[in-house]
């Protein structure tokens, strides 16, 4: 599905008061850098045509509220094709946009690099990548816009290697363009759509939803801090209790008031109360009637928007991953939805944090699982390096990083997601080194032993407070007045 809009059409469907950037200087050989012979004269017929002297339409302009460098392809100027020149305008804009700390928006339509230039044309994928991790790196935001077609080295650079990847309904998506596939390619695993199930995108967007869409990305994605959230406009918890049910002392609610807090609105999800045993915790988690993470995140944040996959080919819907607006800050979001994470699952929570540790956007997680998936493919899908991976990233994260159990809190599975020595929970929660019903069966113990064993290890709310592993308790429903 073609979009047939000219580069300067892409720019003018999502931004305001553009300002181009200067245009780099030319080639001096005849015929590019290889003398691919007629190369000069199939230029100056794409610059006719098409009115620009390159591949790209570099600049500054405001989407929304947000000032951005916009990079532009130009398919009709040799297939949108990744030259020397290409290069120049795109390291020009990087550098741009690190000097002036903006976020970049690349909307791409390629075929890849540029083979009148052999080589020369190939090494400028290196040369972009690089300039993409500079940028990366100074912790600014990098969205592509995926237009019909991008393949070859234009999606395997300034497209897959975004943070943030929005692709038009139909459009032609891969590494191979449709001249290099196998003839027995299943041309559906080259659209957007197929590159969206496999976790390579984050959003199929339709090109009138775009301007809007974008602006709320990078609102979201631009407004990070350093900064703790702290008193008035920090949103705290509803007061939190001990493990006795008791509010905190004055020095306890000071310090947690250093961190994130999550809490829904008042009266939003009901009540629950504190469980007498073990087993009644672990019924009150496994009740099909208690709230989920969506309710959780449609409670807490008055708008939000959600990445996609693992970019590893994977993708678990029972990982809601994203950043959501809470009076007007930023916070990102990973949340367990009270089934088996996958591997995916993990990878995704991992992609979520790093970009929000590097964007500078503190970060909510949400605990909800009976465990780790742990059937043969989730084995070979890699779920020990996954679960280790997540670890790692919750462990060297900068910002600060709130966990909320609000469901089961299943073994290491769950854990990976928990931030340590802050992490809260809710009173129909448990958190257990595995579930009773294992723990009995490893230590031979009978079916009627369970309710026994789930006392026995001290997973109640409760507990988990008088343990050390808990903050607090966080009710669900907020004090009246």
């Amino acid at each position: 599905m073609a979009d047939h809009l000219t580069a300067r059409d892409a720019v003018a469907r999502v931004t305001s008061a553009f300002t181009e950037l200067p245009v780099p200087e030319g080639m001096s050989a005849p015929d590019g850098p290889i003398a691919w012979q007629g190369y000069d004269e199939q230029r100056a017929r794409a610059a006719k045509r098409t009115g620009e002297q390159e591949s790209v339409v570099c600049g500054t302009g405001l989407v929304g509220a947000t000032e951005a460098v916009l990079i532009s392809f130009e398919f009709g100027f040799l297939g949108g094709s990744l030259g020397e020149r290409t290069g120049d305008g795109l390291e020009a804009a990087q550098i741009h946009a690190r000097e002036r700390r903006l976020p970049v928006v690349s909307l791409i339509a390629t075929g890849g690099s540029r083979m009148q230039e052999g080589m020369r044309a190939l090494a400028q994928l290196q040369r972009v990548a690089r300039q993409s991790a500079l940028t990366r790196a100074a912790g600014l935001a990098q969205v592509a816009v995926v237009r019909d077609p991008t393949t070859g080295g234009g999606w395997a650079t300034p497209g897959a290697g975004a943070d943030v990847i929005l692709a038009l309904p139909g459009a032609q998506i891969g590494f191979a363009g449709s001249r290099v596939r196998p003839t027995e390619a299943d041309p559906h695993a080259y659209t957007a759509e197929a590159q969206w199930a496999a976790g390579h995108v984050d959003a199929v967007v339709r090109q009138e939803e775009l301007p809007v869409t974008l602006e709320r990305w990078l609102r979201l994605l631009t407004d990070g801090s350093s900064t703790p959230m702290t008193g008035g406009s920090s949103t705290p918890l509803p007061a939190a209790s001990d493990a006795a049910g008791r509010p905190p002392a004055a020095g306890q609610a000071a310090e947690s008031s250093h961190f994130l807090q999550p809490a829904p609105p008042p009266r939003a999800l009901g009540r629950a109360g504190l469980p007498a045993t073990g087993w009644d915790a672990v019924l009150q988690a496994r009740s099909p009637g208690r709230p989920r993470a969506a309710a959780y995140l449609d409670a807490y944040f008055e708008s939000r928007e959600s990445i996609n996959g693992d970019r590893c080919g994977g993708v678990d819907p029972g990982m809601l991953c994203g950043f959501g607006l809470r009076e007007g800050r930023t916070i990102a979001y990973a949340a367990q939805c009270g089934t088996p994470t996958l591997p995916a699952g993990y990878r995704t929570a991992a992609r979520l944090i790093r970009l929000a540790d590097r964007l500078s956007v503190p970060v909510l997680t949400l605990i909800d699982t009976p465990g780790a998936a742990n059937d043969a493919d989730a084995e070979r899908a890699g779920a020990g390096a996954s679960i280790a991976d997540l670890f790692g990233a919750v462990a060297t994260a900068r910002v600060p990083v709130t966990s909320l159990l609000i469901g089961e809190g299943g073994s290491g599975g769950a854990l990976a997601l928990a931030a340590p020595r802050n992490t809260w929970v809710t009173p129909d929660s448990y958190f257990s080194v595995i579930a009773p019903e294992l723990a009995a069966a490893i230590l031979k113990r009978g079916p009627d032993a369970t309710r026994a064993t789930a006392d026995q290890l001290r997973l109640r709310p409760q507990d988990l407070v008088e343990l050390g592993i808990a903050r607090g308790i966080v009710p669900r429903e907020a004090p009246a007045g």
